[in-house]
Protein backbone atom coordinates (compact mmCIF):
# COMPACT_ATOMS: atom_id res chain seq x y z
CA UNK A 1 0.00 0.00 0.00
CA UNK A 2 3.15 2.23 0.73
CA UNK A 3 4.10 2.13 -3.26
CA UNK A 4 0.65 3.11 -4.36
CA UNK A 5 0.23 6.11 -1.61
CA UNK A 6 3.55 7.46 -3.10
CA UNK A 7 2.37 6.91 -6.60
CA UNK A 8 -1.19 8.55 -5.50
CA UNK A 9 0.76 11.68 -3.66
CA UNK A 10 3.44 12.35 -6.99
CA UNK A 11 0.20 12.93 -8.96
CA UNK A 12 -1.51 15.57 -6.70
CA UNK A 13 1.46 17.72 -6.32
CA UNK A 14 2.69 17.04 -9.74
CA UNK A 15 -0.69 16.74 -12.25
CA UNK A 16 -2.85 18.20 -9.88
CA UNK A 17 -0.38 20.94 -8.29
CA UNK A 18 -1.84 20.41 -4.77
CA UNK A 19 0.02 23.02 -2.17
CA UNK A 20 2.84 20.83 -0.17
CA UNK A 21 0.34 21.34 2.69
CA UNK A 22 -2.95 19.65 1.44
CA UNK A 23 -0.36 16.87 0.23
CA UNK A 24 0.91 15.96 3.61
CA UNK A 25 -2.91 15.93 5.25
CA UNK A 26 -3.96 13.42 2.51
CA UNK A 27 -0.62 11.49 3.36
CA UNK A 28 -1.87 11.71 6.75
CA UNK A 29 -5.75 10.42 6.24
CA UNK A 30 -4.24 7.59 3.91
CA UNK A 31 -1.88 6.50 6.45
CA UNK A 32 -4.33 6.08 9.05
CA UNK A 33 -6.72 4.33 7.05
CA UNK A 34 -3.42 1.95 5.98
CA UNK A 35 -3.01 1.35 9.66
CA UNK A 36 -6.85 0.43 10.61
CA UNK A 37 -6.38 -2.05 7.27
CA UNK A 38 -3.44 -3.94 8.86
CA UNK A 39 -5.14 -4.06 12.35
CA UNK A 40 -8.01 -5.65 10.31
CA UNK A 41 -6.06 -7.79 8.66
CA UNK A 42 -6.21 -6.62 5.51
CA UNK A 43 -2.88 -7.03 3.33
CA UNK A 44 -3.78 -5.46 0.28
CA UNK A 45 -5.56 -1.95 -0.60
CA UNK A 46 -6.45 -4.02 -4.17
CA UNK A 47 -8.51 -6.14 -1.54
CA UNK A 48 -10.19 -2.96 0.07
CA UNK A 49 -14.29 -3.69 0.37
CA UNK A 50 -16.73 -1.28 1.12
CA UNK A 51 -16.60 -2.74 4.37
CA UNK A 52 -13.42 -1.68 5.42
CA UNK A 53 -13.90 1.81 4.30
CA UNK A 54 -17.62 2.52 6.32
CA UNK A 55 -15.27 -0.05 9.20
CA UNK A 56 -12.83 2.94 9.44
CA UNK A 57 -15.41 5.69 9.60
CA UNK A 58 -17.37 3.99 12.28
CA UNK A 59 -14.22 3.62 14.36
CA UNK A 60 -12.92 6.98 13.94
CA UNK A 61 -16.18 8.18 15.24
CA UNK A 62 -15.87 5.98 18.38
CA UNK A 63 -12.66 7.53 18.54
CA UNK A 64 -14.56 10.82 18.84
CA UNK A 65 -13.49 12.09 15.60
CA UNK A 66 -16.28 14.96 14.62
CA UNK A 67 -17.94 14.16 11.35
CA UNK A 68 -16.29 16.73 9.67
CA UNK A 69 -13.25 15.92 9.87
CA UNK A 70 -13.81 11.76 8.61
CA UNK A 71 -15.27 13.27 5.89
CA UNK A 72 -12.30 14.97 5.14
CA UNK A 73 -10.88 11.52 5.61
CA UNK A 74 -13.19 10.08 3.11
CA UNK A 75 -12.64 12.46 0.74
CA UNK A 76 -8.83 11.41 0.66
CA UNK A 77 -9.86 7.99 0.60
CA UNK A 78 -12.02 8.33 -2.04
CA UNK A 79 -9.96 10.43 -4.24
CA UNK A 80 -7.00 7.48 -3.48
CA UNK A 81 -9.17 5.07 -4.95
CA UNK A 82 -10.52 6.84 -8.02
CA UNK A 83 -6.31 7.59 -9.08
CA UNK A 84 -6.09 3.39 -9.07
CA UNK A 85 -9.04 2.79 -11.09
CA UNK A 86 -7.81 5.52 -13.58
CA UNK A 87 -4.60 4.24 -13.54
CA UNK A 88 -5.84 0.62 -14.03
CA UNK A 89 -4.59 -1.13 -10.88
CA UNK A 90 -8.07 -2.14 -9.14
CA UNK A 91 -11.30 -2.52 -10.98
CA UNK A 92 -14.06 -1.22 -9.29
CA UNK A 93 -14.03 1.68 -6.82
CA UNK A 94 -15.34 0.89 -2.67
CA UNK A 95 -15.92 4.18 -1.90
CA UNK A 96 -18.35 4.81 -4.82
CA UNK A 97 -22.04 4.64 -2.63
CA UNK A 98 -20.44 6.01 0.36
CA UNK A 99 -22.53 8.79 1.54
CA UNK A 100 -20.45 11.38 3.65
CA UNK A 101 -20.51 11.61 7.56
CA UNK A 102 -21.39 15.31 7.09
CA UNK A 103 -24.98 13.57 6.27
CA UNK A 104 -24.98 11.49 9.47
CA UNK A 105 -28.21 13.11 11.52
CA UNK A 106 -28.82 12.43 15.14
CA UNK A 107 -32.24 11.56 14.98
CA UNK A 108 -33.98 14.17 17.95
CA UNK A 109 -35.04 12.46 21.18
CA UNK A 110 -39.32 12.98 21.18
CA UNK A 111 -42.40 12.40 23.13
CA UNK A 112 -45.14 9.69 22.72
CA UNK A 113 -48.69 11.60 22.20
CA UNK A 114 -49.19 10.05 26.01
CA UNK A 115 -46.30 11.51 27.23
CA UNK A 116 -47.30 14.73 26.03
CA UNK A 117 -50.64 14.67 26.80
CA UNK A 118 -49.09 13.90 30.61
CA UNK A 119 -46.89 16.95 30.41
CA UNK A 120 -49.43 18.80 29.50
CA UNK A 121 -51.42 17.97 32.04
CA UNK A 122 -49.18 18.93 34.95
CA UNK A 123 -49.78 22.83 35.64
CA UNK A 124 -52.29 23.41 38.13
CA UNK A 125 -54.95 25.28 36.67
CA UNK A 126 -55.68 26.54 40.55
CA UNK A 127 -52.67 28.96 40.20
CA UNK A 128 -51.88 31.97 38.04
CA UNK A 129 -48.36 30.53 37.32
CA UNK A 130 -49.98 27.32 36.47
CA UNK A 131 -52.71 29.02 33.93
CA UNK A 132 -49.06 30.70 32.82
CA UNK A 133 -47.28 27.43 32.44
CA UNK A 134 -50.36 25.70 30.76
CA UNK A 135 -50.36 28.22 28.30
CA UNK A 136 -46.58 28.24 27.52
CA UNK A 137 -46.91 23.98 26.96
CA UNK A 138 -50.36 24.26 24.65
CA UNK A 139 -48.62 27.10 22.84
CA UNK A 140 -45.17 25.44 22.32
CA UNK A 141 -46.43 22.03 21.41
CA UNK A 142 -49.23 23.47 19.01
CA UNK A 143 -46.99 25.50 16.72
CA UNK A 144 -43.67 23.92 17.07
CA UNK A 145 -41.47 26.93 18.23
CA UNK A 146 -37.88 26.77 19.89
CA UNK A 147 -37.93 27.97 23.04
CA UNK A 148 -35.97 30.92 22.43
CA UNK A 149 -38.95 31.73 19.86
CA UNK A 150 -41.75 30.99 22.70
CA UNK A 151 -39.75 33.51 25.13
CA UNK A 152 -40.22 36.56 22.52
CA UNK A 153 -43.62 36.43 21.12
CA UNK A 154 -45.73 39.61 21.33
CA UNK A 155 -48.66 40.16 22.50
CA UNK A 156 -49.95 41.96 19.15
CA UNK A 157 -47.97 38.88 17.75
CA UNK A 158 -51.22 37.16 18.73
CA UNK A 159 -55.02 37.16 16.63
CA UNK A 160 -57.18 34.41 18.99
CA UNK A 161 -60.28 35.25 16.98
CA UNK A 162 -58.22 34.05 13.73
CA UNK A 163 -56.04 31.63 15.63
CA UNK A 164 -52.96 32.38 14.66
CA UNK A 165 -49.67 33.68 15.98
CA UNK A 166 -46.77 35.77 14.29
CA UNK A 167 -42.97 34.11 15.26
CA UNK A 168 -39.95 35.80 14.60
CA UNK A 169 -37.36 32.77 14.23
CA UNK A 170 -33.79 32.50 13.17
CA UNK A 171 -32.49 34.91 10.50
CA UNK A 172 -35.13 37.55 12.12
CA UNK A 173 -37.58 35.74 9.32
CA UNK A 174 -41.19 35.99 10.48
CA UNK A 175 -43.33 33.21 9.90
CA UNK A 176 -47.31 32.80 10.59
CA UNK A 177 -48.53 29.28 12.68
CA UNK A 178 -51.91 28.33 13.07
CA UNK A 179 -53.32 27.49 16.78
CA UNK A 180 -54.91 24.82 17.85
CA UNK A 181 -58.28 25.51 20.49
CA UNK A 182 -56.75 23.80 23.61
CA UNK A 183 -53.48 26.54 22.55
CA UNK A 184 -56.50 29.17 22.20
CA UNK A 185 -58.39 27.94 24.80
CA UNK A 186 -55.40 28.47 27.58
CA UNK A 187 -54.04 31.83 25.90
CA UNK A 188 -57.35 33.19 26.89
CA UNK A 189 -57.55 32.05 30.29
CA UNK A 190 -53.95 33.14 30.81
CA UNK A 191 -54.82 36.80 29.44
CA UNK A 192 -57.90 37.00 31.54
CA UNK A 193 -56.61 35.68 34.71
CA UNK A 194 -53.16 35.72 35.07
CA UNK A 195 -50.86 38.23 32.99
CA UNK A 196 -52.70 41.17 34.21
CA UNK A 197 -51.89 40.00 38.05
CA UNK A 198 -48.21 39.85 37.33
CA UNK A 199 -48.36 42.40 35.32
CA UNK A 200 -50.07 44.46 38.30
CA UNK A 201 -49.70 48.50 36.92
CA UNK A 202 -46.61 47.78 34.77
CA UNK A 203 -46.76 47.56 30.67
CA UNK A 204 -45.42 45.25 28.60
CA UNK A 205 -45.14 44.08 24.79
CA UNK A 206 -44.25 40.48 25.87
CA UNK A 207 -46.89 37.59 25.48
CA UNK A 208 -45.60 35.38 28.77
CA UNK A 209 -44.55 37.59 31.83
CA UNK A 210 -42.92 36.36 34.96
CA UNK A 211 -44.54 36.52 38.46
CA UNK A 212 -42.41 40.11 38.33
CA UNK A 213 -44.01 41.41 35.05
CA UNK A 214 -41.16 41.18 33.19
CA UNK A 215 -40.21 39.05 29.77
CA UNK A 216 -39.71 34.95 31.09
CA UNK A 217 -36.61 34.07 30.38
CA UNK A 218 -35.19 31.36 28.64
CA UNK A 219 -33.72 29.81 31.38
CA UNK A 220 -37.31 29.91 33.19
CA UNK A 221 -39.09 28.46 30.15
CA UNK A 222 -36.48 25.51 30.19
CA UNK A 223 -36.91 25.11 33.98
CA UNK A 224 -40.52 24.56 34.04
CA UNK A 225 -40.55 22.19 30.78
CA UNK A 226 -38.26 19.52 33.38
CA UNK A 227 -40.00 20.35 36.00
CA UNK A 228 -43.18 19.19 34.65
CA UNK A 229 -41.89 16.25 32.71
CA UNK A 230 -40.83 14.93 36.28
CA UNK A 231 -44.01 15.31 37.50
CA UNK A 232 -44.72 13.56 34.46
CA UNK A 233 -42.64 10.68 35.42
CA UNK A 234 -41.64 10.53 31.85
CA UNK A 235 -38.12 8.53 31.61
CA UNK A 236 -36.86 10.42 28.55
CA UNK A 237 -34.02 12.77 28.39
CA UNK A 238 -35.57 16.26 28.48
CA UNK A 239 -34.63 18.49 26.50
CA UNK A 240 -35.20 22.26 24.89
CA UNK A 241 -36.59 21.11 21.69
CA UNK A 242 -38.39 18.12 22.74
CA UNK A 243 -41.93 19.39 22.37
CA UNK A 244 -40.93 21.26 19.08
CA UNK A 245 -39.63 17.37 17.74
CA UNK A 246 -42.81 16.17 18.87
CA UNK A 247 -44.66 18.66 16.94
CA UNK A 248 -43.07 17.68 13.76
CA UNK A 249 -43.07 14.20 14.67
CA UNK A 250 -47.24 13.65 15.34
CA UNK A 251 -48.07 15.50 12.61
CA UNK A 252 -46.14 13.89 9.98
CA UNK A 253 -47.82 10.24 11.72
CA UNK A 254 -51.23 11.97 11.15
CA UNK A 255 -50.90 12.86 7.38
CA UNK A 256 -49.49 16.19 7.57
CA UNK A 257 -47.07 16.84 4.41
CA UNK A 258 -43.47 17.83 4.62
CA UNK A 259 -43.82 21.41 2.84
CA UNK A 260 -46.56 22.32 5.38
CA UNK A 261 -44.64 21.12 8.33
CA UNK A 262 -41.29 22.89 6.95
CA UNK A 263 -42.84 26.42 7.00
CA UNK A 264 -44.66 25.60 10.32
CA UNK A 265 -41.37 24.80 11.96
CA UNK A 266 -39.52 27.87 9.80
CA UNK A 267 -36.83 25.32 8.51
CA UNK A 268 -35.09 27.05 5.45
CA UNK A 269 -34.14 23.33 3.91
CA UNK A 270 -36.64 21.25 3.38
CA UNK A 271 -33.64 18.63 4.16
CA UNK A 272 -33.61 19.78 7.61
CA UNK A 273 -37.61 18.53 8.19
CA UNK A 274 -36.95 15.53 6.55
CA UNK A 275 -35.30 13.90 9.64
CA UNK A 276 -38.47 13.55 10.72
CA UNK A 277 -39.98 11.28 8.57
CA UNK A 278 -36.73 8.65 9.47
CA UNK A 279 -38.03 8.57 13.14
CA UNK A 280 -41.74 7.77 11.66
CA UNK A 281 -40.10 5.11 9.49
CA UNK A 282 -38.04 3.79 12.96
CA UNK A 283 -41.54 3.62 14.70
CA UNK A 284 -43.25 1.75 12.05
CA UNK A 285 -40.27 -0.64 11.78
CA UNK A 286 -40.96 -1.31 15.40
CA UNK A 287 -44.51 -1.93 15.75
CA UNK A 288 -43.63 -4.08 12.42
CA UNK A 289 -41.66 -6.20 14.71
CA UNK A 290 -44.04 -6.19 17.51
CA UNK A 291 -46.77 -7.24 15.95
CA UNK A 292 -46.32 -9.38 12.68
CA UNK A 293 -46.44 -12.95 13.16
CA UNK A 294 -43.05 -13.29 11.34
CA UNK A 295 -40.48 -10.66 12.18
Amino acid sequence: MNASIDAFLDYLSVERGLARNTILAYKDDLEGFEEFLRGAAIESVFKTTKNEVINFMLAEKDHGISPNSIARRLAAIRMFFRFLVRERMIKNDPTVLIDSPKLWKKIPDTLSLAEVEALLAQPSLRTPQGIRDKAILETMYATGMRVSEAVHLKLDGINLEVGFLRCIGKGNKERIIPLGKKAIASLQRYLTVSRPKFLKQKTSDALFVSRLGQRISRQSLWKLIKMYARQARIKKAIKPHILRHSFATHLLEYGADLRSVQEMLGHANIATTQIYTHINKDRLKTIHRMYHPRP
